[in-house]
This record gives C-alpha cells, sequence and structure tokens, in this order.
C-alpha cells in the first residue's frame, strides 16, 4: 500500500484570533492534498474543463492544534473505491514530530460536467487509486 503525501505550510492568514488554524482551512488542505494526489495519477489538470470530480461529502474531525509556521503532512489513502465514487481519508500530523492533528474524509464523484451525470471511474483510474487503498482504515487512522 503506497500512502500520498502532501506537505504544507501553516500561513499566518490562516489563523484564528485564537492563534490557532481555523477549522475551515483544514479543509483547504485536503483539497490541497487531493488535487496534487490527482496530479500525480495524471488525472488532475490546471484547465477546469477537464476536471473529472465533484466532492460529494467531507468531513473533518480535529485533534490536536496547529500554528502559524508549522508544518503539516497530509497522508492520503483511499478506504472505498465504489462503481462512480470513491473515498480518500487524509491524516493531517505534524511533518516534525508526527502527532496526529487532525482526521479527514472525502468522497468524491467521478463525474461529466457536460452532461452534469456522474459516471463510471475508468479502470486506469480505479487501478490507480487501488495502490493507495488501505483495508483495515480503522487501525491506519489511528497509526
Amino acid at each position: 500500500m503506497a500512502t500520498h503525501i502532501t506537505h504544507i505550510t501553516v500561513r499566518f492568514g490562516e489563523t484564528d484570533a485564537l492563534g490557532h488554524v481555523n477549522n475551515t482551512n483544514y479543509f483547504v488542505y485536503l483539497e490541497e492534498a487531493r488535487i496534487r494526489l490527482f496530479e500525480q495519477l495524471g488525472f488532475g489538470s490546471a484547465d477546469p474543463h477537464e476536471w473529472k470530480f465533484i466532492v460529494a461529502s467531507a468531513k473533518c474531525d480535529f485533534i490536536n492544534q496547529a500554528y502559524f509556521g508549522q508544518t503539516l503532512k497530509v497522508e492520503t489513502n483511499v478506504s472505498k473505491i465504489g462503481n462512480k465514487s470513491f473515498t480518500l481519508v487524509h491524516r493531517i500530523v505534524d511533518a516534525s514530530n508526527q502527532t496526529l492533528i487532525a482526521l479527514g474524509e472525502v468522497v468524491g464523484v467521478y463525474f461529466n460536467f457536460a452532461t452534469q451525470k456522474s459516471e463510471l471511474i475508468p479502470e486506469d483510474l480505479r487501478s490507480q487509486l487501488e495502490q493507495y487503498s488501505v483495508s483495515d482504515i480503522e487501525n491506519h487512522l489511528k497509526s
């Protein structure tokens, strides 16, 4: 099993009056990790007309606080692959000491924007997603 890694350095503007990363920014971090994963797989595009994914669901559990200047590591895996959708799981950890910061989950749908309908996940994408698949998700997220 492979794990996709994205590093993010927390910017000052991502923090709030309490001094920690504002909760809304974690969804931006999950998006960044998702985009980098699909670019690596050859399914990401800078042209929005070529993008083939929509988010059907996104959640994030906040475990510990993150702060300005901290480097976070977003570890991304796949917990489920359906006919038209897939579920990504994310562990956000402090890159220097591996302290768990947050756990995220995103359900993506393979989508045709011209027809405004979901489509079957292509076999080449499915096989690439399977490389990042984890079978025991509960233990994976806790490790």
